[in-house]
Formats: C-alpha cells, sequence, structure tokens
C-alpha cells in the first residue's frame, strides 16, 4: 500500500487550486465581454436558425464599429429586458423602413433579403422613422415573429453582440455569414 507524504498532498491540492483559478481569470472575462453562448428558443428565424441550435456570440464587434444591416444580432427585449431575442438587422440609425405591399424599403429601396425563401410577404404596411442609436430588427419567419414591426425600434443599448458561429447542429457548424 502506497502512502502519500503530507507535503505531497498539499502540494497537490495547491496544483489544483492555481489550475481552478487561472481557468476562472481566463474564461470569466472572455464569457463576460468577448464571446457568449446562446441556444435558439423559438421558430422566429425559420428556416436560417432553428430551435435547440447552438450559437456563440462575438461582444466585442460592436465595441470598435456599429451594427450592419443584414446581420443577425442578440439583444435583450425591450419590454422585458431579461429576455434575450435573436433577429436581424433590416434598418439602421437614421433611416426610414417602411413595409408595402409585402415588401421591405430602406429609404425607398427595396430590401434584397436574399436570406429569406422567395415570395416571402411581409406585413403589414408600417412606417417607421429610426433615430440616433435606434435599430429596425426583423425574424426571418415574418409570420411567427414579434420583432419591430409589433415593439418599434430597438435600441442600440439593448445590442448584445452578434452572432458569430453555429455549433450545434454539426452539419451547421460553421461562421454565419451576413448579407
Amino acid at each position: 500500500m502506497n502512502i502519500m507524504p503530507e507535503e505531497k498532498k498539499e502540494s497537490t491540492a495547491w496544483e489544483i487550486i492555481k489550475v481552478i483559478i487561472i481557468s476562472l481569470l481566463i474564461v470569466i472575462p472572455i464569457r463576460t465581454w468577448i464571446a457568449q453562448p446562446f441556444i435558439v428558443e423559438g421558430a422566429s428565424m425559420e428556416p436560417n436558425f432553428h430551435n435547440g441550435e447552438y450559437l456563440i456570440i462575438d461582444e466585442l464587434s460592436y465595441a470598435f464599429g456599429a451594427p450592419k444591416r443584414g446581420e443577425v444580432i442578440i439583444f435583450r427585449y425591450p419590454l422585458q429586458p431579461s429576455e434575450f431575442f435573436i433577429k436581424r438587422i433590416i434598418g439602421l440609425p437614421g433611416e426610414t423602413v417602411e413595409i408595402k405591399t409585402g415588401q421591405v424599403f430602406v429609404n425607398d429601396a427595396v430590401v434584397p433579403e436574399q436570406y429569406l425563401p422567395k415570395n416571402l410577404q411581409t406585413g403589414p404596411d408600417k412606417t417607421v422613422q429610426l433615430e440616433d442609436n435606434q435599430y429596425f430588427v426583423m425574424g426571418d419567419n415574418r409570420t411567427a415573429s414579434s420583432d419591430s414591426r409589433v415593439w418599434g425600434p430597438l435600441p442600440k443599448k439593448n445590442i448584445t453582440g452578434r452572432v458569430f458561429l453555429r455549433l450545434w447542429p454539426i452539419a451547421k457548424a460553421g461562421i454565419v455569414p451576413t448579407y
């Protein structure tokens, strides 16, 4: 029978504690300020994102540049800030977003939405003038999405980050494109 000396036990315990502390010092800042995991809940972003998909959110990009049209973002729901939503940016600060005859226009130009199925109708008709630091966001599944058409413009301060990676399901894993 092997008996470990008391000194060796203390040394091993201290090494384990050091590894845990160093790991926390690395993981916590990354998780807090750089990247964060999210799981999609609901059908509002189908056919591009489905319930149960595991995503990694880039929280750092918007510290150096503004959100862009076509990016998929995670944000705090303005009417219930403890909830997170996933939507696509359609309108940028200062723009006029208009939904008419089933199409989306920004500053009187049709928004090319190649990420959506052909002949998808968006409604009801609506016009919104965005102010500074406001974004117009919509789900890709327009008939099943609570978005800026319902609750109005999204304040920039509510944006957590942009969807960067899809990790699950494995068959669809990879960098999420921006349109």
